[in-house]
C-alpha cells in the first residue's frame, strides 16, 4: 500500500500538484523521470561497480580518503550506537570507503550501503550522495524522499567535501537502514556530517599548501584554532591558491565569486605582510580581521613550511614571518637567517637602525618564531608608565618589546631592571635608533642593563644600502586593491632618493603617489618631494662603502642618493681609500 501511494505521489508531482514534499526532492523526482528515464513502479536493487573498478576509484581519491579516514573514524565511534553507516563518495557517487557494524554486512550491502555502491542521481535515483552532488549543497532524504521503492526504508544525510580550488571532491553520507519517521530526526546527523565535511577540507588544504600561508577564521574567538569555519591559502604576493568551501560563504556571502587567484586585500582589510600578526602567540580575541562590508572574524594565519634543506642566500630558506622581510639582497637575506636561529633561543635580542628600517617588523617575527601561546608585550622608552609596566610585572610570560632604549632615563633604567629582575620568562628584543650600538655609544645605558638587553645586536641597514630595493617598492604597491606599476623614470627617481625615513618613507611616498595618478601607472609628476631635504654633508666611510655596494658601483646613482655630484663621489673615495665595487 505504501508502495502505491509512492508512485501516486511522485505522479502527482510530475503534474505540477503541490504534495508537501520539500522541493529540492520534488525537482529530482522530475529530473529521475523527464531527464533519467527512470520508473517509479519498477523496485530496482543496488548498482555496485566491478572490484577493478572499485580499485581504480579508490586509487583515484588515495589521497583524500587517507586525509580524511581518522576524522572519519572519530565520527564514526560518535554514531555507531545509533546504527548508522558512513560512507565516503567520489565525486561521481562510488562509494570508495565505508564505516559500518559488519554484523549487519549483508544487510547493508543489500541496501547499497557498502563499498563499491554507486549513489548518482542517474542510476540511483533520488538519494543522498547523488542529491548532494546535483545541488552541491548538504541534503537529508529521509525514507519517502527516496525515488526508488528498495530505497524508502533509508534515511541517508550527505555532505559534500570541496577541493582547494572549490571543485567538488567527494561526498560525505550518514545513513541509517530503518529509523524514526519525522525527517527532524535527522537534525543531528546533518550538523555532524556538516561538520566533518569541513574538518576533511581544513586538513586537505593543509596538506596541500605546506610551502604557502594558511589563514583560518572563525566567528568565534574561542573555537579558532582548535575547530576553525574556513580557510583559504596564499601565496607570497597575497594571492589565494586554494580555500575550503566556507571561505567562499565568508568573502563571497553571495557564493557568485571566484576567489583563487584574487588577493586577499580585495575582501578584507588584510596583507600578506601582517599575516605574523594573527599566528600563535597572540591571544585569540586579539587577532581580529575586518571584511569589505564591515564584519568582524578572528583569524590564525600558519607560516609555510620551510624545507629540509637548508639553501644559503634564498629566501625560500627562511621561515614565513621572515620571508617578506626581504628580497634578493644576499647580506639581508644572510641578516634574516642569523635572526631566525636567534629566534629559537631565549638571547636577548637589540635591534638597531634607522627610523622606519622594520626593526619592529623583526621583534614581531623573533616573537612568532618562538614558542606558542605567548604574549607580545611592548614598553615605549621614552614614557616608561608605571601602570603599563606594572601590567606587564603581572601579565602572561613572553616576548618583551622594548622600543627605542637610547631614550632611557635614569629612572625608566631603574624600572626596568625590576621588571626583568622579577619576571624571567620574558624574552628581550630591544631597538635603537642608532646605526652602530655598542656600550660606548650607549654611554647613558647602566652596564648591568645593556647587557641584559644586547645579547645578540643586529644592525638592520637603511633603505639607501639595499640591493633589493625595486623588490620592496613592488611590495608597497602590492598592497593597493589596484595594480599599480612605476614608469621607468619615477623608478629611477626613487632609487636616486637617500630615504632619511626609510620604509616608512617610502611607503607613504608611493601612497601619495597612487592617489595622485590618474591611471595605474605613477609617472615622475606624481611622486611627491622629498620629505625632507636630500641628506648633503660629508658621509661617514662605511655608509659610503655601503652606498657603493648597494649600488653596484653605479656612481650616478650613489651621486644621487647622496644629492652630490659625481666628482664629489669620486672625491670622497679616493680620500677614504674607496675602489669601486666590480
Amino acid at each position: 500500500m505504501r508502495d502505491v501511494e509512492h508512485v501516486s505521489e511522485i505522479d502527482r508531482v510530475l503534474k505540477g500538484q503541490e504534495t508537501g514534499r520539500d522541493e529540492l526532492v520534488s525537482e529530482s523526482w522530475r529530473r529521475c523521470v523527464q531527464t533519467y528515464g527512470m520508473d517509479p513502479t519498477r523496485p530496482e536493487g543496488p548498482h555496485v561497480v566491478t572490484e577493478q573498478q572499485l580499485k581504480e576509484h579508490q586509487e583515484q581519491s588515495e589521497r583524500l580518503i587517507a586525509t580524511a579516514r581518522s576524522g572519519l573514524q572519530t565520527l564514526f565511534k560518535q554514531v555507531a550506537g545509533h546504527n548508522y553507516v558512513l560512507l565516503l563518495a567520489d565525486a561521481k557517487g562510488i562509494s570508495v570507503d565505508f564505516f559500518g557494524d559488519l554484523r549487519f554486512e549483508e544487510e547493508l550491502r543489500r541496501a547499497g550501503l557498502y563499498l563499491g555502491s554507486d549513489w548518482s542521481e542517474d542510476l540511483a535515483g533520488t538519494c543522498g550522495v547523488g542529491s548532494c552532488i546535483v545541488t552541491g549543497e548538504a541534503v537529508t532524504i529521509h525514507q519517502g524522499d527516496h525515488f526508488g521503492l528498495s530505497h524508502t526504508p533509508l534515511s541517508c544525510t550527505a555532505a559534500p567535501i570541496f577541493d582547494t580550488s572549490g571543485k567538488l571532491a567527494a561526498v560525505l553520507d550518514i545513513s541509517l537502514l530503518r529509523s524514526p519517521s519525522p525527517k527532524s530526526s535527522q537534525n543531528l546527523a546533518m550538523n555532524l556530517v556538516k561538520a566533518s565535511a569541513r574538518r576533511v577540507e581544513m586538513a586537505n588544504l593543509m596538506a596541500m599548501t605546506r610551502r604557502e600561508w594558511v589563514l583560518r577564521f572563525s566567528t568565534s574567538s574561542e573555537f579558532l584554532e582548535v575547530d576553525p569555519e574556513a580557510a583559504v591559502a596564499l601565496d607570497e604576493s597575497g594571492h589565494i591558491t586554494g580555500m575550503t568551501r566556507g571561505a567562499l560563504e565568508f568573502l563571497s556571502p553571495g557564493g557568485t565569486a571566484d576567489l583563487i587567484g584574487t588577493r586577499i586585500d580585495m575582501h578584507m582589510d588584510l596583507e600578506i605582510d601582517d599575516l605574523p600578526e594573527f599566528m600563535r602567540g597572540r591571544p585569540t580575541e586579539e587577532r581580529v580581521l575586518r571584511l569589505r562590508d564591515g564584519r568582524g572574524l578572528y583569524g590564525h594565519a600558519i607560516a609555510p613550511q620551510t624545507s629540509r634543506v637548508s639553501r644559503p642566500h634564498a629566501i625560500g630558506a627562511l621561515s614565513g614571518p621572515l620571508r617578506s622581510f626581504c628580497g634578493p639582497d644576499p647580506a639581508l637575506i644572510q641578516l634574516a637567517g642569523k635572526v631566525e636561529k636567534l629566534a629559537a633561543t631565549q638571547v636577548p635580542l637589540l635591534l638597531s637602525g634607522e627610523t622606519g628600517t622594520g626593526k619592529e617588523t623583526l621583534a614581531r617575527a623573533v616573537h612568532v618564531l618562538g614558542p606558542a601561546n605567548r604574549s607580545f608585550h611592548t614598553l615605549c622608552c621614552s614614557d616608561l608608565r608605571k601602570e603599563k609596566v606594572d601590567a606587564i610585572a603581572d601579565g602572561a610570560a613572553g616576548t618583551l618589546f622594548l622600543r627605542g632604549i637610547e631614550r632611557l632615563d635614569d629612572d625608566g633604567q631603574s624600572v626596568l631592571l625590576a621588571l626583568l629582575e622579577a619576571r624571567s620568562d620574558l624574552r628581550v628584543v630591544a631597538t635603537a635608533r642608532q646605526d652602530d650600538v655598542t656600550a660606548d655609544s650607549l654611554k647613558a645605558i647602566r652596564p648591568e642593563l645593556y647587557f641584559r638587553l644586547a645579547g645578540a645586536v643586529i644592525s638592520v641597514p637603511p633603505v639607501r644600502h639595499r640591493k633589493d630595493f625595486d623588490w620592496l617598492t613592488d611590495r608597497l604597491l602590492r598592497r593597493s586593491p589596484k595594480d599599480f606599476r612605476l614608469s621607468p623614470a619615477a623608478r629611477a627617481e626613487l632609487n636616486s632618493r637617500h630615504w632619511p625615513g626609510n620604509i616608512r618613507e617610502l611607503s607613504t611616498t608611493l601612497e601619495v603617489a597612487m592617489a595622485l595618478a590618474d591611471g595605474s601607472v605613477i609617472d615622475l609628476p606624481d611622486l611627491p618631494p622629498p620629505a625632507m631635504s636630500e641628506q648633503t654633508a660629508a658621509d661617514p666611510v662605511d655608509d659610503l662603502e655601503a652606498l657603493l655596494e648597494a649600488c653596484n658601483g653605479n656612481m650616478s646613482l650613489v651621486a644621487r642618493r647622496l644629492g652630490v655630484n659625481r666628482s664629489t663621489v669620486l672625491r670622497r673615495m679616493r680620500k677614504a681609500g674607496l675602489v669601486r665595487p666590480n
